[in-house]
């Protein structure tokens, strides 16, 4: 019984401190991220849905593009993350690989200025995250 308060009492805090639905927590996403590659990107609104283009990427080039007429463009503009909407506590969508140059469907969750970005594949059996940090 003690222990059942216990998780009753985080759960509920847990709840307190996830912050706003909406349109307010539709504003943690907006702005630019800085990737774990050190790239930052901007997270706009793009018709009914969340998209991060890339602003900077030090002389990256789309290699991996599964398009051959791709793989010598510049990472700087392309859109790594698109179709995102929002899902419980955070987003879901598409999001771009250039390490593969596969699509993916992922999940972003933010928490102040650290964004986590995770991918799956297989049903969920095998995924990866990332975390971002806010720039601006």
């Amino acid at each position: 019984m003690k222990y059942q308060a216990i998780a009753a009492a985080l759960i509920g805090g847990a709840l307190l401190m996830g912050g706003p639905a909406g349109p307010a927590a539709a504003g943690q996403l907006s702005g630019v991220w800085s990737t774990q590659k050190g790239w930052h990107v901007r997270m706009h609104r793009c018709g009914g849905a969340w998209c991060g283009t890339i602003l900077s990427a030090r002389g990256s080039k789309d290699t991996h593009n599964p398009n051959p007429k791709l793989r010598n463009r510049p990472m700087k503009g392309v859109r790594l993350l698109w179709g995102l909407k929002k899902s419980g506590n955070g987003w879901r969508g598409k999001l771009y690989n250039p390490n593969d140059g596969k699509v993916y469907t992922g999940k972003i969750v933010t928490a102040g200025a650290t964004l986590k970005l995770s991918g799956c594949v297989l049903g969920g059996l095998i995924c990866k995250s990332q975390t971002w940090r806010r720039v601006r």
